[in-house]
């Protein structure tokens, strides 16, 4: 009897457990944890359904000359090779005269596989510059197998966006998504072709956004498994929409290590947009060398954070000097877009119309200054001229000895060759000044702030610095124009 109590209770029980145990839970565990523990992992099977049929496998050829198989110079080596091991020639039939036989044909050979997909119902494809680059013929298979030569409308290897075009109408596009509605840790998917495995769904999070691997794109960086093949796929957000194209790995093995990086798809569709109208991409530059604000630079001349481009030198006749921009100014806006990092200056003016007047916003010498300037067309970048050491060295000022730092007025013909107003010369570098990385033959331009155009200048602008106190110095070494901070008593 009481065993047969304990087995008719045992349900009891047990719920009476499961219900103590949940209040427990719900007393220990905040609610927006407890509602993080229910969720489930994400269903990608209908977007596989959605923007599968729009991604495409891509193959590549390119012609080569081949070998005539009726004979030639391989036979001349054949027949060295009997003789020489003093083996007797095989029964082959005798070629025809070399007038005679067939030339080499050029063969279609495999270059490469990549991946893509249908911007256009009309037959308009985007992929990867690197894919198609070099390629002969392209061939593009549908998820239906059907195949098409395509021709290139154009590549862009500076963003790595190509733009190719299939005969064929009625073709399911992708949704382009927003790329600023993109988070950091938001769920993605891609589709492609890693080794030629056409149709091969990977997924992940977007790992973060913006990073600065190249001079006008900043990248979306996720840890969706990406091989090679599935450049120029799409990168799917859970909306169906694609927000970038699959571009480039991280890795040391040459295979998939956790880091893959997507070419954004506003900024790819920018790119697209001048390809199919004109088959080439047209950019803004202002002709300026930069580079990063350092936090000691930043403090040590006033501007507080290190944010904005450092201009480093200036070509002659650029819009930049026709502006007016200087050596050592820190651009902190342009276009009314904040310049929170160097890199953020190539990739604003690149997308910038040459021809369109635009204002910036520079830090010199202790304040902000606005400057106008049309922006120009991208083009080589033009050498600016260099400073010549074979001068003769006029007598050196004693005045910044406290520095470590020996210097010398500029002549007139210094001067005129590295075409700038004044400075003075370092003839020797020591202490803190060789600390803070100067030496003999850089130019200084400015010191605490203040411009020096002679010795003069120089040793007036030192006479009023506390000596135990950083100072900060612009200076020049051959093409290009920096700050350092010196810092005595170290």
């Amino acid at each position: 009897m009481a065993s047969a109590m304990i087995n008719w209770n045992f349900p009891l029980r047990r719920m009476w457990l499961a219900s103590v145990l949940a209040v427990s839970a719900a007393a220990f565990f905040p609610a927006g944890l407890a509602q993080a523990q229910t969720r489930t992992l994400p269903d990608f099977t209908d977007l596989v359904d959605q923007v599968g049929p729009s991604v495409v496998n891509i193959r590549t050829l390119e012609k080569v000359v081949a070998r005539s198989q009726q004979g030639g110079q391989g036979d001349e080596e054949m027949q060295e090779f009997f003789k020489r091991f003093g083996i007797p020639m095989p029964n082959v039939p005798r070629q025809a005269p070399r007038q005679n036989r067939p030339q080499p044909q050029d063969e279609d050979q495999p270059r490469g596989v990549g991946s893509g997909f249908i911007l256009t119902s009309d037959g308009v494809i985007m992929t990867n510059a690197h894919v198609v680059d070099g390629a002969d013929e392209v061939i593009v298979t549908l998820p239906d197998k059907r195949e098409f030569k395509a021709k290139i409308l154009g590549a862009d290897k500076r963003s790595d966006v190509a733009v190719v075009k299939i005969d064929a109408s009625g073709l399911p596009a992708v949704k382009v998504g927003d790329v600023n509605r993109l988070r950091v840790g938001e769920w993605v998917m891609a589709i492609g072709s890693p080794f030629g495995l056409e149709n091969t769904v990977t997924a992940g999070i977007v790992s973060a956004k913006q990073r600065d691997t190249g001079d006008f794109l900043p990248f979306i960086q996720t840890d969706v498994a990406i091989n090679p093949g599935n450049s120029g796929g799409p990168l799917i957000n859970m909306r169906g929409e694609v927000v970038g194209i699959n571009s480039q790995i991280y890795s040391r093995s040459g295979g998939f290590m956790g880091i893959s990086f997507a070419i954004p798809m506003d900024e790819a569709v920018r790119v697209s947009d001048q390809l199919r109208a004109s088959g080439r991409v047209t950019r803004g530059r202002i002709g300026v060398q930069i580079g990063q604000v350092s936090k000691d630079v930043a403090e040590s001349i006033g501007l507080g954070k290190p944010i904005g481009a450092l201009i480093l030198g200036v070509e002659k006749g650029s819009p930049a000097e026709k502006a007016g921009v200087e050596a050592g100014d820190i651009i902190t806006r342009f276009d009314g877009k904040t310049i929170e990092k160097s890199t953020d200056l190539p990739r604003i003016v690149g997308g910038i119309k040459p021809g369109t007047r635009s204002s910036m916003t520079v830090f010199r010498r202790g304040g902000s200054k606005e400057l106008q300037v049309v922006i120009a067309e991208i083009e080589a970048d033009k050498p600016v001229a260099k400073v010549s050491p074979k001068e003769e060295k006029p007598s050196a000022s004693t005045s910044a000895q406290a520095f470590g730092l020996a210097v010398s007025p500029l002549t007139d013909a210094q001067k005129k060759e590295a075409g700038i107003r004044g400075g003075v010369r370092v003839e020797g570098a020591a202490d803190a000044a060789a600390r803070a990385g100067l030496r003999e033959g850089d130019i200084i331009l400015q010191v605490a702030n203040v411009e020096v155009l002679s010795l003069k200048d120089f040793d007036a602008v030192l006479a009023k610095h506390d000596k135990t106190k950083p100072l900060n110095v612009l200076f020049r070494r051959g093409d290009w124009t920096q700050y350092t901070v010196l810092r005595p008593g170290r």
